[in-house]
């Protein structure tokens, strides 16, 4: 179980660590923390399967400046952990990740804005000297710290968690678990409706009942039905940009019969 935390630690580190260091490259969604650690923990396609499922729950969970919904990089590890390790069933899995979502944006919300608050007044010091080593050196520093610690507690949760969440769901009635199983595979539908919410409009509808009718109707794999979608971007883009040239031109046009009334009207 040792080596398990301590895999499932690095995966953290690596995938929310990294995400930071390179610039915010998105290698913290759960698509990519899910395939990571299930490659670690030898069980990729769990991993696959796993992170996919949870990037379609938290796909609308974007934490922008102090705005925190959700942390979905632990959750994802946590319950890739799980079912790898047969704690869970893996639908199960799905459901308790999101509560430990919350709790860890919680966590991440302490460590970030409070406990790591007393770097400021350095790199203001530093900044005022224009001592660039220093600031580059305390990023760099605090960065390390910071994600040490995420590691560390993720390393505790899974380690002493294991045992207590195995015995929570021997615990629990078989209906109840049918029931977080139910729930599980209900979460991506969740999710893919909160973002919907958000970017639902009556020019958008059209494409998202197409897309009904050729999955549930004509029985399209999801591989035609993206080609199709593929096809239609393209077309419509194109469509778009003929519109906007003819309007450059219908306006240029438009510019070059004034200047040639303007010239004519001072000569006459």
């Amino acid at each position: 179980m040792t080596v398990t935390a301590l895999l499932a630690a690095l995966s953290y580190f690596i995938c929310y660590g990294g995400n930071w260091l390179l610039g915010q490259c998105m290698i913290e969604r759960p698509i990519v923390v899910g395939a990571v650690t299930g490659l670690l923990l030898g069980d990729l396609p769990t991993g696959l399967i796993m992170g996919a499922s949870l990037e379609a729950i938290f796909m609308g969970s974007v934490n922008i400046g102090g705005q925190i919904s959700a942390e979905p990089a632990a959750a994802t590890v946590f319950a890739v952990t799980f079912a790898t390790m047969q704690t869970v069933d893996a639908n199960a899995a799905l459901a308790i990740a999101v509560p430990i979502g919350i709790l860890s944006a919680f966590v991440s919300m302490f460590i970030n804005n409070i406990a790591f608050n007393w770097f400021v007044p350095f790199i203001d010091k530093y900044a005022k000297d224009n001592n660039d080593r220093a600031i580059t050196f305390i990023n760099f520093g605090a960065w390390l710290l910071r994600f040490t610690i995420f590691s560390v507690l993720m390393f505790i949760g899974v380690y002493l968690g294991q045992g207590p969440v195995q015995t929570f769901v021997n615990s629990i009635p078989a209906v109840v678990m049918n029931g977080l199983t139910v729930a599980g595979k209900f979460m991506p539908a969740v999710g893919f409706a909160i973002l919907m919410k958000m970017l639902w409009s009556k020019e958008l509808a059209i494409y998202y009942f197409l897309g009904f009718i050729l999955v549930t109707y004509m029985e399209l794999p999801l591989v035609a039905v993206s080609a199709i979608g593929i096809i239609i971007v393209l077309a419509v883009s194109s469509r778009d940009l003929q519109f906007i040239k003819m309007q450059q031109n219908a306006a240029v046009g438009q510019i070059a019969e004034d200047n040639t009334d303007d010239v004519e009207d001072f000569l006459s």
